[in-house]
């Protein structure tokens, strides 16, 4: 996936409904991961999904997102740690039947037992997105942190 410009009141903007449900499907989507709730976050991506980084090594398919995600939480509650995700600045295209390209920054903070909370990372998050039997689901997700080339 590449970068795209996006003109939110030009070719392909979505109306306020289909805004809305994008915005909804990102609150349950990054509750549900800062939960620990895992499965449920992965059932957020369809069976096929992907989640590539310029940080990270690509990972496909529910159970390996699962998977990934089980042990970041592991890790953390290890550490002491509480992180939570904030996406904002949230553009959406139609590029399909109830296909849609949406693009936002994300700022991912963590949070010490007993310290301050304080921001781990800033990065750019771009996602396919199709509207399924379930609601909207990731097909492909590409998260571009901001420190690196």
């Amino acid at each position: 996936m590449t970068s795209v410009e996006y003109d939110v009141m030009g070719a392909g903007a979505v109306g306020a409904e289909v805004y809305y449900e994008v915005q909804q499907f990102y609150a349950h989507h990054m509750q549900v991961l800062d939960d620990a709730r895992v499965d449920d976050w992965a059932a957020t991506f369809t069976p096929d999904g992907v989640m590539a980084s310029n940080a990270q090594p690509t990972v496909a398919g529910r159970e390996a997102l699962a998977s990934k995600a089980r042990t970041a939480h592991a890790k953390l509650a290890e550490e002491g740690i509480t992180r939570r995700h904030w996406l904002g600045m949230v553009t959406v295209r139609e590029t399909g039947v109830d296909r849609v390209a949406a693009r936002c920054f994300s700022l991912v903070i963590d949070i010490p037992k007993g310290g301050k909370a304080g921001l781990r990372l800033s990065a750019v998050c771009e996602d396919d997105l199709v509207r399924t039997s379930e609601g909207w689901q990731i097909s492909r997700r590409m998260i571009s942190h901001d420190d690196l080339d």
